[in-house]
């Protein structure tokens, strides 16, 4: 009898083991799926956060472009007006040089 005893618990060990060991590794596959998926929720919002970073600094690139491009329109105008202004002084001038030469 007391070999059947032993016995008994010897297979009673032995399926606890098993079971226990069953238990273990779908523990460590639930933390490993775990881990995966925080890793990858992580790897998904630095993704986003990229994104975003990048279209504020495409917008900046854009609106500063917007000025330049309005900055250099009137400066364009500005020396078009000088322009018309300076070949108006310089006529003016010529018209009165030529005026005091045939008084003279």
């Amino acid at each position: 009898m007391r070999k059947s005893f032993l016995a008994a618990m010897s297979v009673l060990t032995v399926l606890s083991a098993s079971a226990c060991s069953e238990k273990a590794s779908d523990n460590l596959e639930n933390a490993g799926s775990a881990i995966g998926n925080d890793v990858s929720n992580a790897v998904d919002q630095a993704g986003e956060k990229i994104d975003r970073g990048l279209d504020k600094a495409g917008n900046a690139i854009d609106e500063s472009s917007d000025r330049m491009g309005a900055a250099m329109d009137n400066a364009s105008r500005d020396a078009e007006r000088e322009a018309r202004e300076a070949k108006r002084d310089v006529g003016s001038a010529m018209e009165r040089a030529g005026n005091d030469i045939r008084k003279d």
